[in-house]
């Protein structure tokens, strides 16, 4: 749940930032991923935590898992921006990505304990 709040945060001040700085036409493509990567982040969180003790070969695995995820949004981003360069900018995609996945990834192990 915490994660989600802060996630939802981190997007809308991202998504708010870019639109200041590059215009309204890139909310779309910073909303759609800080929201993406908010997901992310909660469904990695949700695997790891009831793993986190358990010994470190589980650990290792569902948190391999979440990097795996990670990297599909990072994907994810292209493939958006090769269909509708136009609704999808590639910065404003990349910028909403990583602003709230890098500051998420941060606080990864405050939340999970």
């Amino acid at each position: 749940m915490k994660t989600g709040v802060l996630g939802f945060s981190l997007t809308v001040a991202v998504t708010g930032t870019l639109v200041l700085v590059w215009g309204a036409e890139t909310a779309v493509s910073a909303a759609s991923f800080g929201l993406l990567a908010t997901a992310i982040q909660v469904a990695s969180v949700a695997a790891v935590r009831p793993v986190w003790n358990a010994g470190f070969t589980r650990m290792l695995a569902r948190w391999g898992m979440g990097m795996g995820l990670r990297l599909l949004g990072v994907v994810m981003i292209v493939v958006a921006v090769t269909v509708n360069g136009e609704l999808f900018q590639p910065l404003p995609a990349a910028f909403g990505y990583l602003g709230v996945l890098i500051p998420l990834l941060f606080v990864e192990t405050k939340l999970i304990t």
